[in-house]
């Protein structure tokens, strides 16, 4: 399974698959080594597929974030499923993570941001 991605100016969008479990997490964290290691620090994580989490999967999503911002940026999520958006609420996710409906949304945030 490969993460894609794509760039809309500053910002780059990861497509995440449909199960995000450990080995998604940990591909995920590769696919975005070079781009972040090159001032790529805004990063949106399309999650429109995306139906199974698991632990490690989610606290990815948290150390991606801590990461991001340590280099001046921040990790926002779009698009979330309705088993996503219930398991963010539970597990209060949502109020660690910027979540946006769409990723035009989610990209206007990081330009509007300056």
């Amino acid at each position: 399974m490969a993460i894609t991605t794509e760039t809309f100016g500053r910002v780059l969008v990861a497509h995440v698959p449909e199960e995000f479990h450990e080995d998604a997490a940990r591909e995920l964290m590769n696919a975005l080594e070079t781009p972040v290691s090159q001032g790529t620090v805004c990063v949106v994580a399309q999650m429109d597929r995306t139906e199974t989490f698991d632990s490690a999967g989610l606290t990815a999503l948290l150390d991606l974030r801590d990461e991001l911002r340590q280099h001046g940026g921040n990790l926002k999520v779009c698009s979330l499923t309705e088993s996503g958006q219930k398991l963010f609420e539970i597990t209060r996710l949502d109020h660690h993570l910027d979540t946006f409906d769409s990723v035009i949304d989610a990209v206007a945030s990081f330009l509007s941001a300056g």
